[in-house]
């Protein structure tokens, strides 16, 4: 099942750096830290389906290494793991983008 956007696009489309430039990007429109938040809870569990278990359970323990991860949120490994929550989330809250 593909996403779409409202104009048509179809998130599956792009690549994960793009997905999570979209989300950051709509997430600033609309000055939703909550996203922030949920990205950052998210980012342990999509190191564990990189094979990273080690670095999640870093992650769990450590608030400043996620916020590290945070800035790498958008590159690799991690944000094609992050793709399912980038795509949701542009579903539920983008408009023409």
């Amino acid at each position: 099942m593909s996403e779409q956007t409202p104009d048509g696009g179809n998130l599956d489309e792009l690549t994960s750096k793009e997905l999570y430039e979209r989300a950051m990007g709509v997430a600033r429109e609309r000055r939703d830290v909550g996203f922030v938040w949920d990205l950052l809870r998210a980012i342990p569990a999509a190191a564990a389906a990189t094979g990273e278990v080690g670095r999640a359970e870093f992650d769990l323990l450590h608030g400043l290494s996620l916020l590290e991860e945070f800035t790498h949120a958008g590159e690799g490994e991690m944000a094609d793991a992050l793709r399912p929550f980038y795509i949701d989330y542009l579903h539920r809250h983008a408009k023409g983008t």
